[in-house]
């Protein structure tokens, strides 16, 4: 993997685990302030919160071992 392709890697690592966080942000601020009566809200906001940390966790695995071959 060249430099540039890392560092691009790296952005998208970066870019993912911000959008992970304002995922989780969003599920700490239905349970501070919209719980019990926005329960509803629990599944679609779990599932995105779940399916945004993936995405962070699977690029961050192709960029440890990016970095690790180089």
């Amino acid at each position: 993997m060249t430099e540039d392709e890392l560092r691009d890697l790296d952005r998208e690592v970066r870019k993912l685990k911000r959008q992970a966080s304002e995922w989780a942000g969003q599920l700490h601020d239905l349970v501070e302030d919209k719980l019990p009566a926005g329960y509803r809200e629990i599944p679609a906001i779990a599932q995105a919160t779940y399916d945004a940390c993936q995405a962070w966790a699977e690029a961050n695995a192709r960029l440890t071992a990016a970095q690790q071959s180089n």
